[in-house]
């Protein structure tokens, strides 16, 4: 009940004023703080010179982020723009071979960043899941894809991999985990795929085609081996109308995006505050758990932007950016990565979960993901804290749906109105957005930071802080349910014109 149900105008602008209000007053905190805190002892490594011309100081606690647009910039813009050229130029020449001129210009990537013994490491992982698939055992080929996996996650093997890799940089490291970890899920999703369609007969080049292309290669997204090979098999695709415009407006908006978050770190200080718990105590740290959640978002908001440019320009149709943390309420569409999300979806949750209906199917299919979501990401302490908490969180969505069907509280809803009703889901899923909040901060932040802002939020802040903070996330969560409301009408107005068409 609810779902589709609008409400009052005036309430939803009450909504609206009343979260503006509060983003406005947390953000003058945290502008504040960062004022304040510009010049202690414990900011010194992390907070340091930025743009002369805007003359103050910069957050460079994000390596990653630091690297991909100062030292790294150029290489990466190098290596896209030449398979940008590349690409332009074989579809022109040769349509029919531009498959392989993608793989064969991605190879030779591989091996001038990480040198010739860590392309053949990683052909001899490909070769390994390729033979298992010509046996036809889709049991097999997941097992041998995660004991691959495993290799690159787990020490002695992790360390005598990273041996292959020729010289060292700053970056080293985050192209090894990246281009081994995508590398095996692409393997085993080519060999599943294999054994769930033997008359296909895939070879060795299809998965060596698959794997090498570059814009996915060492940050994905993966998109699985079906759509993947489905669509780079056209020989001449065509564009649909306003396409490229879309690509240009992507590519720019990844530029603006690029450009405000370096700008914000020049006023915001979030990622290195946190650090400081002394001083992150004094602010309004649910704001500054928020914020931190969202730049996470907006990076891998940007990462993939740029990636999925590349990847329209060569006529694919590629896993979209996440969905933003700010529009998220449910544990089933909380994910960073929607390609490994799709991945995990395709390959055991839905295979293992069936419907998602039953408790104890639920139950096995979520303990399955996480554990190979554990295994992804690198076992340790706080891994498997995240991965225990969120698991929890989506079978707990799952136990209170079934005890809200139960007999008596559905009579309950039922005698409510639709806008009741939707209220009453609102509250619970405000409650929910801060459980989201608070199991995804403990792997993205610190287990101390998440412990000072739930201490504060539950304990010394209760009631006044816990009540402003519930009310005004659920004002968020009613402004995006009026979005999704708008949207899924949207979207029957559209099915119902093509039906008549």
């Amino acid at each position: 009940m609810g779902i589709r149900t609008t409400l009052p105008t005036a309430e939803l602008g009450l909504y609206s004023l009343v979260l503006s209000g509060a983003l406005a007053y947390a953000g003058r905190g945290l502008l504040e703080a960062s004022q304040d805190g510009a010049h202690r002892k414990a900011f010194r490594e992390s907070v340091r010179p930025g743009w002369e011309y805007i003359g103050r100081k910069m957050d460079v606690a994000d390596f990653e982020w630091v690297m991909w647009f100062t030292s790294f910039r150029n290489v990466i813009v190098f290596a896209l723009s030449g398979h940008v050229l590349f690409a332009k130029l074989c579809t022109m020449v040769a349509p029919q071979l531009r498959s392989w001129m993608y793989a064969v210009y991605g190879a030779l990537a591989v091996l001038g960043t990480m040198g010739p013994w860590y392309l053949l490491l990683l052909f001899g992982h490909c070769v390994s899941l390729y033979v298992a698939s010509l046996l036809g055992q889709p049991w097999l080929c997941l097992g041998l894809g995660l004991v691959s996996l495993a290799s690159f996650k787990l020490d002695p093997l992790i360390s005598w991999q990273s041996g292959f890799v020729t010289g060292t940089f700053d970056l080293q490291e985050v192209l090894f985990h990246g281009g081994s970890g995508f590398t095996v899920l692409r393997c085993t999703s080519f060999a599943l795929e294999s054994c769930a369609h033997p008359d296909r007969r895939y070879s060795l080049a299809d998965l060596l085609k698959y794997n090498f292309y570059l814009p996915f290669f060492f940050f994905g997204p993966i998109m699985t081996f079906d759509r993947f090979h489905a669509q780079m098999s056209q020989v001449e695709p065509v564009r649909q109308e306003g396409e490229l415009w879309r690509i240009r407006a992507q590519a720019g908006l990844s530029v603006v995006t690029i450009i405000a978050v370096d700008i914000f770190f020049h006023f915001f200080y979030i990622l290195t505050i946190p650090s400081d718990l002394k001083f992150a105590n004094r602010l309004p740290d649910s704001a500054l758990a928020y914020s931190n959640l969202v730049y996470d978002w907006v990076k891998a908001a940007v990462l993939f932007g740029v990636v999925n440019t590349v990847a329209r320009l060569d006529h694919l149709d590629p896993p979209q950016p996440p969905k933003c943390i700010t529009a998220l309420y449910v544990f089933a569409e909380t994910h960073f990565d929607r390609g490994i999300n799709d991945w995990l979806c395709k390959y055991v949750y839905d295979h293992i979960g069936g419907e998602h209906s039953e408790v104890i199917p639920e139950l096995g299919a979520t303990v399955a993901t996480f554990a190979i979501t554990t295994l992804w990401l690198g076992p340790c302490d706080i891994v498997y804290l995240w991965s225990f908490l969120n698991c929890f969180g989506l079978n707990f969505e799952l136990w209170v749906q079934k005890l809200a069907e139960w007999g008596p509280l559905a009579q309950i809803e039922a005698s409510l109105s639709e806008q009741m009703s939707r209220r009453v889901r609102a509250l619970f899923g405000a409650m929910n957005f801060w459980a989201i909040i608070m199991y995804n901060l403990v792997s993205l932040n610190s287990l101390e930071f998440t412990e000072l802002v739930a201490r504060r939020l539950l304990l010394t802040g209760f009631p006044q802080t816990t009540l402003a903070v519930l009310f005004v996330t659920y004002c968020g969560v009613q402004l995006v349910k009026e979005r999704e409301r708008t949207m899924a009408l949207e979207e029957d107005q559209k099915q119902d014109k093509e039906k008549l068409e």
